[in-house]
């Protein structure tokens, strides 16, 4: 009887997609190299960066696919999708992997500690309630609020890793760092509701 091959973990994924040989890596590119992995492997991609101090821009790169993700998430889909607009984005090889090098270190550390428990916290009703809490927070990482992404994007990070391992205490600290960034943000929420309304004009231009 042969074992069964291992499966990449998030961090060897993140590195391939380091090596390449070009200038540029797009969102196709990362969406590419995951496959069909969970949702909750590709949110972490796309928010534990925003945890750490980002140069300008990478939110806006970062922050759109999420919310799509999210979304999808929240209504229940089994196969993700994403517009052309979204798959094109790039940001440049040198930056990618910058954020990589800042990345590794703590996404390595997480994934020797991650297993599955209290996965009862892990059924339709919960993964959906999970989706639309994080649709609700991709949405504020991807508004220029400044310092306003982090926190949500560390509550979307918990979810998705806790996702991808069914490990109930990830779960736990995203819900807790979710209701620290809606009050931390409701202070803000009048920058927010404008920031909003930007966010939707940019996404009708999409189409």
């Amino acid at each position: 009887m042969t074992d069964k091959p291992h499966a990449a973990s998030v961090s060897e994924l993140l590195v391939l997609i380091g090596q390449r040989k070009t200038r540029k890596v797009s969102v196709a590119d990362i969406l590419e190299t995951f496959g069909d992995r969970a949702f909750g492997a590709l949110m972490f991609v796309f928010a534990a960066p925003l945890v750490l101090p980002m140069p300008p821009g990478v939110s806006a790169i970062l922050g759109a696919p999420l919310a799509f993700i999210t979304a999808q998430w929240m209504l229940g889909r089994r196969t993700l999708w994403l517009p052309k607009a979204l798959l094109a984005r790039t940001m440049s090889m040198s930056d990618y992997r910058n954020l990589s090098e800042k990345l590794m270190p703590h996404l390595e550390r997480l994934e020797r500690r991650l297993k599955p428990r209290l996965t009862f916290m892990y059924n339709r009703f919960a993964d959906r309630l999970m989706g639309a809490i994080c649709f609700s927070l991709a949405i504020i990482v991807f508004l220029p609020i400044p310092f306003g992404n982090m926190l949500p994007s560390f509550a979307i990070a918990a979810f998705a890793i806790g996702t991808a391992e069914r490990d109930g205490y990830a779960a736990i600290i995203g819900w807790v760092m979710a209701a620290v960034s809606i009050v931390v943000l409701g202070v803000l929420s009048k920058a927010i509701i404008a920031a909003i309304m930007a966010f939707f004009g940019t996404l009708m231009g999409m189409f």
